[in-house]
């Protein structure tokens, strides 16, 4: 059974998860992977034009030969030159004449108000059908959400168990204003803090579904009505991944225990 969708605040659905192209890919020649993630099952692909890895992405989806309209791609603006023509140059390296969702990268490296403005021009004309943002944390949220005539669809933030109290708040906010969170870096329990007390819940439940650490952990992700952004060279791993659509959901108890761990990372 595949991840399957959900309906943003637009009226457009969005894959439930994406193969992400930034990480350690930034620069890199992510060809190969890409038709990887699109052979196995993906058909959400997330770039950025700090990325650098657009071009790249274009190439994969015009080998693999899958149609546009079966894909949905994701990009960011980075503040690299204006709105406009940084747009322009997304499309033309990705060889498509609109993008599913266009994001704001980061506040720090624009001027939200104006940027804004020229995403919601894209949105009208077209460009994009969707637009929203990426880390930005509530008081930014709640900002923009006041002055914006189309709210964002998407807030892409890194969100794991051990930063989820602290991002509670956001994503209490986000769920009142029908803004989707999509998570990146979410298996950092597992590859950048290994060890720690979420180790005990995340193996116990993976013990009961006779599942791997790496699939309770994404599905911890869904049970938070969040969006996977997540990325593997292996085919083996992408499998993996996608393998946990058709996992049992976390009990009530599974999901509190690990939710009480990462407060304690």
């Amino acid at each position: 059974m595949p991840f399957g969708t959900v309906t943003l605040n637009d009226g457009n659905k969005i894959p439930t998860i994406a193969f992400g192209t930034g990480s350690k890919w930034k620069g890199t020649d992510v060809t190969q992977y890409v038709e990887q993630a699109l052979k196995v099952g993906f058909v959400h692909l997330d770039t950025a034009q700090f990325y650098r890895t657009e071009p790249y992405v274009g190439k994969a989806i015009e080998r693999s030969g899958a149609q546009r309209e079966n894909l949905y791609i994701t990009t960011k603006y980075g503040g690299i030159g204006t709105p406009r023509w940084a747009i322009t140059q997304s499309l033309k390296n990705l060889g498509i004449d609109s993008v599913d969702l266009y994001l704001i990268h980061t506040p720090k490296s624009v001027n939200v108000h104006f940027t804004w403005l020229e995403f919601e021009k894209f949105k009208i004309e077209g460009l994009a059908k969707s637009i929203g943002v990426s880390n930005f944390d509530l008081e930014q949220l709640q900002k923009l959400v006041k002055e914006s005539s189309i709210k964002p669809a998407v807030n892409q933030i890194s969100l794991n168990p051990y930063n989820y109290e602290e991002n509670k708040g956001l994503l209490a906010y986000a769920a009142k204003h029908d803004i989707i969170i999509e998570a990146y870096s979410s298996l950092a329990p597992i590859t950048r803090y290994p060890g720690g007390p979420v180790d005990k819940p995340v193996n116990d439940a993976a013990k009961r579904l006779g599942a791997t650490p790496t699939q309770v952990i994404l599905a911890w992700v869904r049970s938070k009505g969040v969006v996977i952004v997540t990325t593997s060279s292996t085919e083996a791993h992408l499998r993996e991944y996608l393998d946990v659509a058709d996992l049992p959901a976390l009990t009530e108890r599974e999901i509190a225990a690990i939710d009480a761990a990462g407060a304690q990372g």
